[in-house]
């Protein structure tokens, strides 16, 4: 190579456990290990079936000429309509079509958010979060990322003086991510702490990034809160998909949604750079964003809905009521998308500690792997994978100062659901006590 080096120096910032931890299940399964696995929020990987009215409308649908087209690069017009209309319709703010833009995927549109900041411009973001911003964020920088807390002794939500202290501590930061309903730990925001998040963005000058994907994938108690009912004035991007909701994560097909962009030129010539970005790659896959409004007019489609989250809700509590009496742990019950969140309580791991794992093949691999120093809740990770071959991501994983990791509420056969949860807390117990 002419030059001795080619590689961005920061690539090492990208991190994504999520995915990663599964070259370790493949080594694993590859040395007679089955893996149940509990790392990725795929529901129809999981085996979820998609309901047989939407592959019809799918399939009647590829059968249009259209759909073989690119899109405008924005995307379909009469679908950026429908989507602009579902929240006009709602009566809080207007936007129009042309303040929607789709994207291969909101992993595309995340790209695409962090990249066209400036490089002194910081986001600053949830701690734990969903790693791709994170990593999109600390590439765009060269910098690592700035948190704000999110407390699991106050159902995980956000540390509001926190995140103020970071503010002031940081002129750097520019804007805001709220994710809600919250991956990894599948809790929704009071509307109060949304308000307030809001109000410390109007009075310190910030855009707001809300990762809403998981919207109306709720089972809370509390009413799910849409950003675009609560912006006010603010400049602002809601990122949606269909991955999630459908489901349909294949589709790779999400979009963005800016709010107030004649508010503020700044904001507006950041939406322009995201748009040029966007038409450098021509424009997103067509068929996905085609079907939008059938299927999401379809009168079957809010009993879907209904029906899948409930059957969340149930597995959270059966989750919750098995580890009710853990002490080891701290588990909020989820209360919306998929996700569950155990934290182990502070000083409950160590470096020594370990599961019995009887394969020889794969103790020695473990013990490979936990040779050299990695995160704690990592180490468990490991070898509950090693000994059980259940494939959890740790929480580290998610940029937590917390140890612990996360599961799916996503399993479809409830008694082999019973018998992770139970097989986890049992895991948990003799690890911890093992040394």
């Amino acid at each position: 190579m002419r030059l001795k080096n080619i590689v961005n120096k920061n690539y090492k910032k990208l991190n994504y456990e999520i995915r990663e931890i599964v070259f370790l299940a493949k080594e694993v399964e590859e040395l007679g290990q089955k893996i149940i696995w509990e790392n990725i929020g795929d529901p129809v990987e999981k085996g979820e079936k998609v309901a047989e009215w939407i592959k019809k409308i799918v399939q009647k649908s590829a059968k249009e000429n259209l759909v073989y087209a690119y899109s405008t690069t924005k995307g379909l017009e009469n679908i950026r309509e429908f989507l602009a209309n579902l929240v006009n319709k709602r009566g809080k703010i207007k936007i129009s079509k042309e303040e929607i833009i789709f994207f291969n995927g909101l992993g595309d549109a995340i790209n695409k958010i962090y990249n066209c900041l400036q490089k002194r411009a910081r986001i600053i973001m949830p701690s734990p979060g969903y790693p791709a911003h994170f990593s999109q964020e600390a590439i765009h920088a060269g910098k690592e990322p700035i948190f704000y807390a999110l407390d699991p002794k106050n159902h995980w939500y956000p540390d509001l003086k926190d995140l103020e202290k970071k503010i002031k501590a940081h002129p750097e930061i520019v804007g805001t991510l709220i994710i809600n309903p919250n991956n990894p730990t599948g809790v929704v925001y009071p509307k109060k702490y949304l308000t307030e998040i809001l109000e410390l963005a109007e009075k310190y000058k910030l855009f707001i990034i809300a990762d809403e994907i998981y919207l109306n994938l709720s089972f809370a108690k509390i009413k799910t809160t849409p950003l675009s009912d609560i912006i006010g004035n603010l400049p602002a991007v809601s990122m949606k998909g269909i991955s999630k909701e459908f489901p349909w994560p294949g589709s790779r097909c999400g979009w963005l949604e800016f709010y107030n962009l004649d508010r503020d030129k700044n904001f507006k010539d950041y939406f322009e750079a995201i748009f040029k970005g966007e038409l450098v790659e021509v424009s997103a896959t067509t068929l996905p964003q085609f079907v939008i409004p059938e299927i999401m007019t379809n009168r079957k489609y809010k009993t879907l809905l209904k029906e899948r989250v409930q059957n969340y809700k149930k597995k959270a509590e059966i989750l919750a009521e098995t580890f009710k009496n853990l002490k080891e742990v701290i588990l909020v019950k989820p209360e919306a998308a998929f996700y569950a969140t155990i934290v182990f309580k502070e000083r409950v791991l160590n470096k020594n500690q370990k599961l019995e794992i009887k394969n020889k093949k794969i103790k020695r691999l473990i013990e490979k792997k936990t040779k050299r120093k990695i995160p704690l809740d990592r180490r468990f990770a490991y070898y509950l994978l090693g000994a059980t071959g259940i494939c959890v991501v740790p929480l580290t994983g998610f940029y937590s100062r917390y140890s612990g990791f996360r599961m799916t509420l996503l399993e479809p056969d409830l008694k082999k659901f019973k018998f992770i949860c139970q097989t986890l807390k049992e895991k948990i117990k003799e690890y911890v006590r093992s040394n």
